[in-house]
């Protein structure tokens, strides 16, 4: 609705998981590789932990869009509170075993290791990537464990991607689930952003979307975006968004402080609790600088070096990347 009056080619705050989106912080890259990982060599188990709204289900998209997987074949499920006769039932659907391996567990498991026994000696790669895994029941938890299990004398057959909210990691160390555990060659998390990446994350998008970032949010709009989003991205995009749609019916094309405030009082946000309310943090305006040129291996002795103290005094610096 407000795209072309803010120069977009598309709404660039949609919630849906979209790779061309997605932000990449070093823990998002680190995640991406572990991911990557875990499934072209076949890891047992790979889990993916991150608070709701940090951007998992995007993440493992990407992952299983990339050229490094290019050679997996995988089974997503994401609604994973079922039955262990659901699952089976689902299992049997999403690898077409057909209907008598749906009612049948031992049918299931004997056409499942044959297919992933195929593809494996085509030098391809069956996965099971299971989303919101802190809603699977224990029983169906144990069920994973044994698929995990599935091998040949040299390497896993079916590689699994666990990926859920924090209460997940907490489960893992219950004993009833330490072999579960055990077999987790991989694991990587996702927190909320820092001001600076929120600044980034804004600008990103607004960017991708073939907007200027610039020219849109203002520092204060966005150092308030970031404290009562708490640094979770889809919360950063659901108040972008409504900043938009009220810049848009204001006909004002820069979101400033006090439309963001609305937005808060509409969604009824906080900050964190005890986290202290935002402070003005000078900014440096500009583009990330290109990497510096390596030192020549003789190089000239560098100026006195700062003592100490001076280090510790100085302030952190970071960029809102066009961002006034």
């Amino acid at each position: 609705m407000y795209e072309s009056f803010y120069g977009f080619a598309e709404a660039p705050f949609e919630l849906t998981a979209n790779p061309k989106y997605l932000f990449f912080t070093e823990q998002h890259r680190e995640a991406l590789s572990n991911l990557q990982y875990g499934l072209s060599a076949a890891k047992p188990i790979t889990l993916l932990v991150g608070e709701a709204g940090t951007g998992k289900s995007t993440l493992l998209r990407a992952a299983l869009a990339s050229d490094i997987c290019r050679h997996v074949s995988c089974v997503y499920l994401d609604n994973p509170t079922l039955t262990r006769e659901e699952f089976v039932e689902m299992l049997a659907a999403r690898f077409d075993l057909g209907a008598v391996a749906g009612r049948s567990k031992a049918t299931l498991l004997g056409g499942l290791e044959s297919i992933v026994r195929d593809r494996q000696a085509r030098g391809e790669i069956t996965a099971l990537v299971v989303d919101e895994a802190q809603a699977l029941p224990d029983e169906l938890l144990e069920e994973i464990r044994l698929l995990a299990n599935m091998e040949t004398e040299s390497r896993k057959l079916l590689p699994l991607v666990l990926a859920g909210q924090p209460e997940l990691a907490t489960r893992l160390n219950e004993p009833g689930l330490r072999q579960l555990k055990q077999r987790v060659a991989l694991r990587c998390e996702l927190k909320p952003l820092d001001l600076p990446d929120t600044a980034s994350y804004i600008a990103s998008r607004i960017r991708t979307a073939g907007g200027d970032p610039g020219r849109i949010f203002t520092r204060e709009a966005v150092t308030l975006i970031h404290e009562y989003s708490n640094g979770v991205p889809r919360m950063i995009s659901v108040m972008c968004d409504n900043a938009l749609m009220s810049g848009f019916a204001l006909d004002q094309r820069r979101i400033d402080g006090k439309i963001v405030r609305e937005v808060c009082r509409d969604f009824d946000l906080r900050p964190a609790a005890g986290r202290p309310a935002p402070t003005p943090i000078p900014l440096t305006l500009v583009e990330p600088a290109s990497p510096a040129p390596p030192k020549a291996e003789h190089a000239a002795p560098a100026p006195e070096a700062a003592t100490e103290n001076q280090k510790r005094a100085a302030p952190r610096k970071f960029s809102l990347l066009g961002l006034r």
